[in-house]
């Protein structure tokens, strides 16, 4: 790299490492220049390798020795071991101060920047040529008395570099590449100017550079000062591409790593469930690292980004922030917005007011941007409540005793202090000279406001004094190992043999923290989070609400006191950072299309389904034992119920199952007691018994179905109901089939009537009832019916009842009744124009006629029921079937036995048969020997 200077401007031109023989250096400011290399050259420097420097237009090389000539005027202060000079501006001087040593450390911080200009300001005062507009960064003013301290206590320890006193020189960097790059090059010649490879004999004595507040800083002087192997020392913000020993071979990083912070970050987003965030970084590769790492963990924690603003590192002006990304922080719906960036960087948003800057905004600074700084006439009550990730670090010893004694008068040679001092306490514009006292000489510090000076020591500052002592340290064993070496005992190193003791320095510092150069050897960085309050009164301090450490076992490695947080002036309470609100239990979170994920509506959960969170992502069902409450939010214990003789239906239909089997078996005494009569006989009593006994067992096995269902009762139920039904139809059938014989087949006497009459009956109930039996074994032998518990039926309930096992099993014992229900019908219905005094033909018709109209309603009926009422459609069946064959058959003989005895005669028939005449032969009764009719027995 070759560095030209033509009238003040530097231009840069690449080169290989020998340097072309034209090279030309044109200067305006100096008239020669000394041409000998130090005695402390650097082995990478120009002149030490073999390179010539480049010659003069105006008169070639002049050889000087003695001091170092081209510098600005200089003022020597006696016994203050102090340089500085009084120029019209700050910023046209370099170094601004320094005090002298025997070793001297460079220091970059930035104390000015330059003025921040609103609106019609710009065009209030004609451009000075003689000096850029700066103002002062009061706050950094500490990291300036920090290495004044640091300076003064190692000159005074004994045990650390013994009869040897550390200097600096103070450069001010205005976070500029272009000044920084320049006050380097006037570090490493020494002079007034910057003259590219040539060094003065007195910065010999320099040993290292801190410096850097940013990574952009740093990068351009470690591109400068690395050419020579000076060690740098920086102290800004922790960067893993400076990590490259391979492009930053002489670059030594101080800074904690902050490789957690946004972990923490988020871990306080979540804390108080702010998920709709906005994010402002500095444009520059550290805060495009962090915007990668933020958003990351955002989206592990379910905290969405509504926008993304980058400042540029760069001289910004006020209008330039309006009018570009300022009315996107107004319009955004976020109220909570994460700063990550460095002070200077981030200084355009101090210097917005409102209404250009929202109030009602919960802002969250990182451990770079000081959230204090401000011009003092501003008030920045827009960042009350914020909150900020410090750096957790242990208060040096002495540091802030010695704050309290910085005064211009312990320091009057220092024109630096003195015009900081003007500065920061307001005072009005004071004489040329400057023996002139200065006011308020006896004022603190410490009655500065936080926006202006803080008595804590800043992370910067605190990191920039273990710099210097990591920088004393090295030089004390590089010295220890040259008079353990027989070396000269005063003799001065060069800055490159500091490389091999610097890397491996560690010690303790005064707080008692242990500090390591190797970065690799480093913890990670731990913070404080601090709550910005500014009173009524506009004064504003940093109150600590909560820490995160990140190496700390989990559960206590990050707290926060949530009671001790003053927001903002429009929120009394934590403030709401989410783009919707939150889904209350009972409801779901339904996403918006085109949104982020913490963007939704909410919606009911559906019918049978609940969510008792908040912000639930999908509803669930209840288990079956339980069910929905009305407000969805949770599943009360199923009411368990089943057909019980307590409650009404099932006492109701206990009573009429009970009335008629008692009603039965009545008729059936009836006609125990008058057998003999004419009508008993007529009716084949031995059917008439089974009939009448089989419907007392229907009547009977509807109680079956009451009560709680058990395996037994389960097995009996469908069982002991097909069986007996099937007996009395086919008793039914049997008494059909009888009367036809009687009357269509056989005649008087037959051999035949004779054989067949007592069997016929006692056959057809057997073999039909067998056939029945014959089905429900094989029912009970493959899939029997078993106790169930239906939790789907009925709404918040669960019944209990006997599921059928089988279904083909049930309809087939269901089927096969019907089909001799159907026989019977039709062979009644044929029989029907026999003589109604001697037959039952009629009434088995219209008994049968109910029976299929009862059961032929029950199968749909019972299909479409659920629960509960499927048991009570089949009871009821059976009880109106039961007693349907009850009232068409045996009620009108009743009558007749029980009420009308004078018809139960056989004179009394023959006459009311007589008197119809109508009769014809095939169809007249038979009658015996003694006239009396031929009855059915």
């Amino acid at each position: 790299m070759a560095l030209v200077l033509i009238d003040d401007v530097l231009l840069r031109t690449q080169w290989k490492c020998s340097a072309p023989s034209n090279l030309v250096l044109i200067t305006n400011r100096c008239g020669s220049i000394s041409t000998e290399g130090s005695a402390g050259d650097a082995p990478g420097s120009l002149v030490s390798r073999g390179l010539h420097p480049p010659r003069l237009l105006s008169g070639g090389w002049s050889r000087r020795s003695g001091p170092c000539p081209c510098r600005h005027p200089a003022i020597r202060f006696p016994g203050s071991g102090h340089r500085t000079e009084k120029p019209l501006c700050f910023d046209q001087i370099n170094p601004i101060v320094s005090r002298d040593g025997d070793l001297l450390i460079g220091t970059f911080f930035s104390l000015f920047s330059v003025e921040v200009n609103t609106g019609a300001e710009l065009f209030e005062s004609p451009p000075n040529q003689a000096c850029k507009p700066y103002q002062w960064l009061h706050k950094n003013y500490q990291q300036r008395l920090a290495l004044v301290f640091a300076i003064e206590e190692i000159n005074r320890n004994p045990s650390l570099l013994p009869n040897i006193s550390l200097g600096f020189h103070l450069y001010n960097t205005y976070h500029s590449d272009e000044r920084t790059l320049e006050s380097s090059l006037q570090w490493l010649s020494g002079l007034g100017q910057f003259i590219p490879n040539y060094r003065c004999k007195e910065q010999d004595k320099a040993m290292a550079v801190i410096g850097g507040v940013t990574s952009a800083l740093s990068v351009q002087m470690g591109t400068v000062l690395d050419l020579y192997k000076f060690p740098q020392v920086s102290y800004g913000p922790f960067d893993s591409v400076l990590s490259d020993k391979v492009q930053f071979p002489s670059l030594y990083q101080m800074a904690p790593k902050d490789s957690s912070l946004h972990q923490g970050v988020v871990r306080l987003l979540v804390y108080f469930k702010w998920n709709w965030i906005g994010l402002i970084a500095s444009d520059d590769i550290r805060g495009e690292e962090f915007l990668w790492e933020i958003r990351g963990e955002m989206v592990k924690n379910g905290v969405c980004v509504s926008f993304t603003e980058k400042i540029p590192v760069s001289e910004r002006r006020h209008m330039e922030s309006h009018e570009m990304f300022m009315p996107r922080i107004l319009i955004s719906s976020a109220k909570v917005i994460v700063i990550h960036g460095d002070t200077d960087s981030l200084m355009i948003l101090r210097y917005s007011q409102v209404p250009v800057l929202p109030t009602g905004k919960v802002w969250i600074g990182t451990s770079h941007w000081d959230i204090t700084m401000r011009p003092y006439q501003y008030q920045g009550d827009q960042f009350h409540g914020a909150l900020t990730f410090s750096y957790l670090t242990n208060e040096i010893p002495g540091f802030k005793s010695f704050l309290k004694t910085v005064t211009p008068s312990k320091y009057p040679d220092d024109i630096l202090l003195r015009g900081f001092w003007l500065s920061a306490f307001l005072c009005p514009d004071q004489p040329e000279n400057p023996e002139q006292e200065i006011c308020l000489p006896n004022a603190s510090l410490e009655t500065l406001p936080l926006c202006s000076f803080d008595m804590t020591m800043s992370g910067f500052s605190y990191v920039i004094y273990n710099s210097i002592y990591a920088v004393a340290w090295a030089l004390h064993e590089m010295f220890l190992r040259q008079r353990s070496m027989g070396d000269e005992e005063h003799a001065v190193p060069h800055s490159w043999q500091l490389h091999s003791f610097l890397k491996n320095t560690q010690f303790n510092n005064s707080a008692g923290d242990q500090v390591f150069v190797d970065e690799n050897r480093r913890s990670e960085a731990q913070y404080a989070i601090m709550n910005y309050v500014i009173f009524p009164n506009w004064s504003d301090v940093l109150l600590k609400v909560g820490q995160f450490v990140p190496e700390a076992p989990v559960g206590q490695d990050f707290t926060v006191c949530e009671d001790a947080i003053v927001w903002s002036i429009s929120e009394s309470k934590v403030p709401s950072g989410v783009c919707s609100d939150s889904c209350t239990p009972g409801f779901r979170k339904t996403p918006l299309e085109g949104k982020a994920a913490c963007c939704f509506d909410c919606s009911p959960c559906p019918e049978g389904e609940i969510s008792s969170q908040m912000n639930a992502e999908q509803c669930m069902k209840c288990p079956e034992d339980e069910y929905p409450n009305k407000w969805r939010d949770g599943c009360i214990p199923k009411v368990v119920s089943f057909l019980t003789m307590k409650e009404p239906l099932g006492m109701t239909l206990v009573s009429v199952a009970v009335s008629f089997a008692s009603l039965t078996a009545l008729v059936l005494w009836v006609f125990v007691k008058f057998q003999d009569t004419p009508i008993v006989k007529a009716n084949n009593r031995p059917l008439s018994y089974s009939l009448l006994i089989s419907l007392t067992c229907c009547f009977l096995c509807s109680l079956l179905f009451m009560g709680h269902p058990t395996t037994v009762t389960c097995l009996l139920q469908q069982t002991v109901f097909a069986v007996v039904f099937t007996v009395a139809v086919s008793s039914i059938l049997a008494k059909t089939i009888i009367v036809v014989l009687a009357f269509r087949v056989t005649r008087p006497g037959d051999r035949i009537w004779k054989l067949i009459y007592p069997r016929v009956s006692n056959y057809v109930v057997l073999i039909c009832s067998g056939i029945q039996v014959m089905f429900c074994a094989i029912w009970l032998g493959t899939y029997p019916p078993f106790p169930e518990a239906d939790t789907h039926s009925e709404f918040g309930h669960i019944v209990l009842r006997c599921n059928e096992g089988s279904v083909f099993a049930f309809y087939c014992v269901l089927g096969y009744m019907g089909f001799l229900a159907l026989a019977s019908f039709t062979v009644a219905f044929l029989a029907r124009n026999l003589p109604d005094s001697f037959n039952e033909a009629k009434f088995i018709t219209f008994s049968m006629l109910v029976f299929c109209s009862v059961w032929a309603s029950f199968l749909p009926t019972y299909q479409s029921t659920k629960g509960k009422a499927m048991v009570v459609v089949e009871v009821f069946s059976i009880l109106a079937s039961s007693a349907g064959l009850l009232g068409c058959i045996f009620v009108p003989k009743c009558y007749v036995i029980l009420l009308k005895p004078d018809r139960n005669t056989q004179e009394e028939i023959k006459n009311k048969w007589d008197s119809r005449g109508k009769m014809s032969s095939k169809a007249q009764p038979y009658t015996s020997r003694s006239g009396n009719s031929r009855s059915e027995e």
